[in-house]
């Protein structure tokens, strides 16, 4: 089916050539063609140009886009959609002067989430995720990366990761899957770390792998949770697997992380809240993207990640949500954006190239997805009348959202 987009205000994101990704000074561009034409064929954008010179055409449907700008949806690239329940409750103790660390320390967090999946169905915890999910989709995200993580046995692990195969078989959008099984320390496991580590190697990995549950591997580098030592261990025995790396580091302290996922070629090293000087120098000039999750610095009053101060030091940057149940109940990407320009001084431009191109550059999809590039998928956002795209981080609290496409289709 041949859909035309007519009378198009701006079309965002127009790059003529496939990139992979957006460093430093790089991301203060976002090329745009005003009063436009898109010309998608099925699934693939086919053709685009200025009204001024749109061509005879023969389509199945002709959409007029007047005063709208369309522009590729946004790639979450870390999540942790798929979970049981919520946490409700240690969001009152929180306000109530407990912080996230006394919390987990009470059987809170993740260990709290943990034993409401292993007691919640396969299919409830599948039905909770697709709400979650279509909500995502209406928002704008065209590309998402789902972790597993709230299990921590084996069995609850590969539920979590079964229930994200069965949303990849059911819906058209990419969908990456990450095994976290290094998420937290069970309570049984409390004094024996080792042995949860070679629990997570030997006993719930190799059967990750044999079902082809995952595409990634990731652990919680962090004080009180996992050491740099545990996550070299683990990441080596992914590979082994062909899991690549994408590891939580420097969300609370800098224990050297970052390093170790970029030895281990990790395709991202994702909150970096906390950034020393030798984080930042250490990324440069690697494969791997640092992803910023700034939703979860305004849940939990944490620090944000120093966007200004990476791009500024050449580093490309992703943006993700961290959509979660404890300490990110949101995957509104455009609150993503928002936050990223007005509490880690992005401009609109580097903010929506952190969550479009870049995003897709840390699921690898950017040859896909992204950009509105001849030969890419068509997953589109067509806005609202607006008038200039710094429009979407300025009125954070709005829904500037006309309709989203996913290959080519009009969500419902």
């Amino acid at each position: 089916m041949k859909l035309l987009f007519i009378n198009i205000k701006e079309l965002l994101q127009v790059r003529e050539t496939s990139i992979e990704k957006l460093s430093g000074k790089e991301m203060k561009s976002l090329p745009s063609l005003n009063n436009a034409w898109l010309l998608v064929d099925n699934k693939t954008i086919i053709d685009y140009g200025s009204m001024d010179n749109l061509p005879e055409l023969e389509v199945d449907e002709t959409i007029d886009a007047t005063g709208k700008m369309i522009m590729p949806t946004w790639c979450d690239s870390h999540t942790h959609l798929v979970y049981a329940g919520n946490r409700e409750l240690e969001f009152g103790q929180r306000i109530k002067g407990m912080t996230y660390e006394e919390i987990a320390s009470k059987g809170g967090g993740i260990l709290n989430s943990a034993k409401t999946l292993q007691e919640t169905s396969e299919e409830v915890i599948y039905e909770q995720s697709v709400v979650r999910l279509e909500e995502v989709m209406r928002l704008g995200t065209g590309a998402i990366e789902i972790k597993s993580g709230y299990g921590l046995t084996k069995e609850a692990e590969l539920k979590m990761l079964r229930v994200i195969k069965k949303l990849k078989e059911n819906y058209t959008l990419p969908i990456k899957a990450t095994f976290l099984g290094a998420h937290a320390l069970p309570s049984e496991y409390k004094e024996k770390k080792v042995e949860y580590i070679d629990y997570v190697i030997n006993e719930i990995l190799p059967e990750v792998a044999a079902q082809g549950l995952a595409e990634y591997i990731d652990i919680f580098c962090e004080k009180g949770y996992f050491t740099v030592e545990d996550t070299q261990k683990l990441l080596a025995a992914g590979k082994k697997y062909g899991l690549k790396p994408k590891i939580h580091v420097n969300q609370f302290n800098a224990i050297g992380g970052v390093q170790t996922g970029i030895e281990n070629d990790a395709l991202s090293v994702d909150h970096l809240e906390e950034m020393r000087p030798e984080d930042i120098n250490s990324l440069k000039n690697s494969t791997t993207m640092p992803v910023a999750l700034p939703g979860c610095s305004l849940f939990l009053s944490i620090p944000y990640t120093p966007g200004r101060k990476m791009i500024d030091a050449g580093l490309p940057l992703a943006l993700a949500t961290d959509f979660n149940p404890g300490s990110c109940p949101s995957g509104n990407m455009n609150l993503v954006v928002s936050l990223a320009c007005i509490k880690m001084n992005l401009t609109p431009e580097e903010a929506i190239n952190a969550a479009t191109i870049n995003g897709a550059y840390a699921m690898e999809l950017s040859k896909t997805h992204g950009s509105i590039t001849k030969g890419k998928i068509a997953n589109l956002i067509v806005t609202k009348p607006i008038p200039s795209y710094t429009y979407l981080p300025y009125s954070f609290g709005s829904n500037n959202i006309d309709s989203v496409y996913i290959n080519g289709k009009k969500l419902k």
